[in-house]
């Protein structure tokens, strides 16, 4: 469950430096973030 977790965040720290270089800002990419991780949850 522990190496589950940390792939998953290091998965959304990756989209996060992605976003960031394409010159999203910080509140922005949040927002979308949080919605793929809400849309992953309600998935499982």
């Amino acid at each position: 469950m522990a190496s589950e977790s940390a792939a998953l965040v290091q998965k959304l720290w990756n989209y996060c430096n992605v976003l960031r270089d394409d010159g999203v800002s910080y509140g922005d990419y949040v927002e979308q973030l949080t919605y793929l991780l809400f849309l992953k949850m309600a998935d499982e």
